[in-house]
């Protein structure tokens, strides 16, 4: 079964700059897919539609066949919540404790009146310590989230992702800020806990030695466009030399792209 799905995407920004061109993708039920390019290829405003963070200018997204787009109010929320999300910047709130920075990604299910004062049932609190602990933070919950280091700080981020209890995984550069040996293990730890939970993820990574070793499929993208889509073993190190060959000029597209955004 399709989980995820892009159909003939396009994004154009405000001031003209298009991000995408056509994007046609699709990624199966307990896939992992890694998505490849150099800076300003269009990935992660690809996974902001993905996301439906960003609509896109013509074309469709589809999640399970829904169109995100298409959803209003409570049904677009609870949509939303099936999509677990992992940035590159962490985006915890640095003052709160480890603990309550997982039980945010529980806010969307809870009672709307408990919640309002940070009130959260005995169940999403185990369930909130049971990730930390499988993400080896278990010692870690009472400590505020500015205090952790970079890796750890992101396992929190991936901790407070799947306890949405998502059916999809999007991670978006989750180890750019890392250096090499964390950003493995981090991607390790995604990957495993993605495979416990018998999830569906699309990784957007710069490394291709991590995309190679953790996905099933590599989709290659430059200039808004996927010039391929193929399992990892058919991806060839001329193919990759390709893909990056004017990776100086993308990097100025990257910026034209960030200016817009």
């Amino acid at each position: 079964m399709t989980v995820l799905e892009a159909a003939d995407v396009t994004f154009r920004y405000p001031d003209g700059t298009q991000a995408l061109t056509e994007v046609t993708v699709g990624v199966q039920r307990g896939e992992i897919v890694a998505v490849l390019g150099p800076s300003g290829a269009g990935k992660s405003t690809l996974f902001k539609c993905f996301a439906g963070l960003e609509r896109p200018t013509s074309g469709v997204v589809r999640v399970e066949d829904v169109d995100l787009a298409g959803l209003r109010g409570r049904e677009r929320r609870l949509a939303h919540h099936r999509i677990g999300l992992v940035f590159q910047e962490f985006h915890l709130v640095g003052r709160a404790s480890v603990l309550s920075n997982v039980l945010v990604g529980r806010l969307a299910t809870a009672n709307p009146v408990t919640s309002l004062v940070h009130w959260m049932s005995r169940r999403d609190r185990t369930l909130a310590v049971e990730l930390l602990t499988r993400v080896g933070l278990g010692e870690q919950v009472r400590k505020r989230a500015d205090s952790l280091s970079g890796g750890q700080r992101q396992r929190v981020a991936l901790a407070r992702a799947l306890s949405q209890r998502p059916e999809l995984l999007l991670a978006d550069e989750p180890v750019a800020n890392l250096d090499p040996v964390l950003a493995a293990g981090v991607i390790d730890d995604i990957v495993r806990m993605v495979r416990e939970e018998g999830l569906t993820a699309v990784l957007n990574l710069h490394d291709v030695s991590l995309a190679r070793r953790v996905a099933q499929r590599i989709v290659g993208m430059r200039e808004g466009r996927v010039v391929f889509d193929l399992p990892v073993g058919d991806v060839t190190d001329a193919l990759l030399a390709d893909l990056y060959a004017n990776e100086g000029l993308a990097a100025q597209a990257a910026e034209r792209e960030e200016v817009a955004a």
